[in-house]
């Protein structure tokens, strides 16, 4: 029966029953006259997530590395130069496509645990007198380190410098789950994927791209063939796909949105933070330290936490899926064999958040760490019980 846990990694995330009902469907013809009554509204209502009114949403059949490439391919030259801060596993692996697409790639280099050093990009694009670099590449919400940068931040320091480099964001494990402001910081293209916020199987890019990236593709000399904006753009307009769509996930997708806009927004944003900070409470109480440097850079969809010294973080994982039955992050990186993740995002509450607390508590007993058992879930259930307010009374049936 560990198959009914859930499951404590930064994504895939859990899959509530509605939507894995949703996604439960007959084949469909998608060349069929229907097909566009569910990929239009769909495109419509991604974009109140990205939260833009003047871009546009692309998506693919892929996670999101596919996503990834598919911004780098459409927009950029191979020779085109592209500054990026590397202060994690999936920054490093930004880097490592761009260039493998024979990108001129000038790296910012960071300790872990930081984030998106607005301050440098900024230098950099300054001293960028010819406006040689023609995309800043940011990772919003770092899942290696469970650190979120401030975009805002970072756009502001590139108006400051007056340079008309693109913006490219990874937002994978952000997006649906933590406030994006797309229009608002200037971001020209953000990554994200259908299993982390969306609460989905994986198998879906969603890209949302500004009407500077799509003028930008029109020009780029990367190959691309299956990620051609130009394809998939002009296909969705006249109501199709330029292929075999994953039908099964984009009505899951479909459910999914109706269930975010059900909460809310905010209420989404602000129950992810909740939980996050019970976990940080119980981490706290243990004694431990998060990767995260400072309070501003706390991630609330991943805690990256330290295990002590002379303990492998990779054995408490282990034990704790041979034992109990539920999985937890592993450290990446930098962070194999000194840090576990705890995730906390996607179909999530106080109740289930408290389960993984104290599964990682019994663990840590078993392995001798020097925790009290029980001290980080009393911790966790005092705070959530100071910031748990009514639910709304069930409606009876009329």
């Amino acid at each position: 029966m560990s198959g009914q846990n859930p499951v404590f990694i930064p994504g895939p995330t859990n899959i509530p029953d509605r939507l894995r009902y949703a996604m439960s469907i007959q084949t469909m013809d998608h060349r069929a006259p229907d097909f566009i009554e569910l990929l239009a509204p769909l495109l419509s209502d991604l974009k109140k997530v990205f939260k833009t009114t003047t871009g546009q949403v692309i998506t693919f059949p892929a996670s999101g590395t596919g996503g990834w490439e598919a911004a780098i391919t459409n927009t950029l030259s191979p020779g085109d130069k592209v500054l990026v801060a590397r202060f994690g596993m999936f920054s490093h692996r930004w880097i490592d496509l761009c260039q493998r697409h024979k990108l001129d790639v000038e790296i910012i280099e960071c300790e872990w645990g930081e984030g998106a050093p607005a301050d440098l990009y900024g230098e950099r694009l300054a001293a960028d007198a010819n406006h040689e670099i023609k995309a800043v590449l940011v990772t919003h919400n770092e899942t290696a380190t469970g650190v979120r940068s401030d975009i805002g931040a970072v756009r502001r320091a590139m108006d400051a410098a007056a340079h008309p480099a693109m913006l490219y964001v990874d937002c994978v494990s952000s997006l649906a789950s933590m406030d994006f402001r797309m229009d608002e910081w200037g971001v020209d293209l953000a990554v994200s994927g259908s299993q982390k916020g969306f609460m989905l199987a994986t198998g879906m890019a969603i890209i949302g791209v500004s009407q500077k990236a799509l003028e930008a593709s029109k020009t780029a000399q990367c190959p691309r063939t299956f990620f051609d904006f130009g394809d998939m753009a002009g296909a969705n307009a006249n109501g199709g796909f330029p292929y075999t769509p994953p039908l099964q996930i984009m009505y899951g997708l479909r459910a999914s949105l109706d269930m975010l806009f059900e909460e809310g927004l905010d209420n989404v944003f602000a129950r992810h933070n909740r939980i996050a900070e019970g976990v940080r409470e119980a981490v706290r109480a243990w004694g431990l330290d998060l990767c995260a440097k400072r309070p501003d850079l706390y991630s609330d969809t991943v805690s990256a936490i330290y295990v002590p010294d002379g303990f492998n973080s990779d054995d408490l994982t282990n034990h704790i899926f041979d034992t109990y039955g539920v999985s937890f992050g592993v450290g990446l990186g930098q962070m194999a064999g000194k840090a576990f993740r705890i995730g906390h995002l996607g179909s999530l509450t106080d109740v289930m958040a408290l389960s993984g607390i104290s599964t990682v508590e019994m663990a840590m007993a078993d392995l001798g760490y020097p925790v009290e058992l029980g001290s980080g879930t009393r911790a966790a259930q005092e705070y959530y019980r100071r910031t748990a307010t009514a639910r709304p009374a069930l409606q009876s049936a009329a």
